[in-house]
């Protein structure tokens, strides 16, 4: 591969005015997806957008290849980056055999292409590894949570099965029915239904509304805004060096140029 074309990849991936051409085209994209949603313009215009359609593949296709070429003699460096590997399913997923007979899954693939907008903004990239870091904890949030609400929705079936045995007529509708509780929408009425039956129902409700609407909802937003903490001093922690590929590239010519001297040594040795 000539080196001039992959020292031309190598700049252009890492250009800016590029990589916000990427992201007006994904944008776009989106605003077509959103289009073919209209009657108006799906049966009108229906042939423009699916021409559309093509073009944004064809772009998204040629900006793989430029990624790829920028690698030079290390294409393998390529699938380090996770979202490079994300790219290319996303983007060869329309390669699929069979797939354009599939109506939504199709569009499923389609969809899946916005998301690339988020490989570049690192706001929103710190966001997402923050919430998967999160998931650990959030996992254990989620055991808490569905051991209170058992245990809410257990007195509540002691307490309102009988009464109201649409709502707490068994432990699952009393779960069900706390659990939509949880936005306290409808918590007025919920108070008034539990005080027909006795005055003390409204500890229950209270101390409900303590622990799960208060307590957990606030250990999962800590949980959380923790992670996205940690992500951010990591990202902060991490030096500023160029692009993969570039460094990759300089090594290898660096390593040809090693190569190149040894060579030259050698020879003037033998001679003299």
């Amino acid at each position: 591969m000539p080196k001039s074309l992959v020292q031309f990849c190598a700049s252009l991936s890492r250009s800016t005015a590029f990589n916000l051409f990427i992201v007006i085209v994904v944008l776009l994209n989106a605003v077509v997806l959103g289009l073919a949603t209209y009657p108006r313009f799906s049966g009108a215009a229906g042939g423009v957008l699916a021409g559309l359609e093509t073009v944004f593949l064809v772009v998204f296709v040629a900006e793989l290849a430029i990624r790829l070429i920028a690698h030079g003699r290390r294409p393998q460096d390529f699938f380090r980056s996770g979202w490079n590997v994300f790219d290319l399913v996303v983007i060869g997923v329309a390669f699929v055999p069979g797939l354009a007979s599939n109506a939504t899954l199709l569009r499923m693939a389609r969809l899946a292409r916005v998301l690339r907008v988020v490989r570049f903004f690192p706001a929103l990239r710190t966001i997402l590894v923050g919430i998967a870091r999160s998931l650990p904890g959030v996992a254990g949030f989620l055991a808490l949570s569905a051991l209170t609400l058992y245990l809410y929705g257990m007195v509540g079936w002691m307490l309102f099965g009988d009464v109201y045995p649409a709502e707490y007529g068994t432990v699952g509708r009393a779960v069900l029915t706390l659990f939509l509780l949880l936005s306290l929408e409808t918590l007025p009425d919920a108070i008034a239904m539990g005080l027909a039956v006795s005055p003390w129902t409204l500890a229950y409700f209270v101390s409900y509304v303590l622990v799960a609407s208060y307590l957990l909802v606030n250990v999962l937003v800590g949980v959380v805004i923790n992670s996205m903490e940690e992500t951010r001093q990591a990202e902060k922690a991490r030096p500023a060096t160029e692009d993969d590929a570039g460094i990759a590239q300089r090594l290898e010519d660096l390593r040809l140029a090693v190569q190149a001297l040894e060579a030259e040594l050698s020879v003037r040795q033998k001679g003299s």
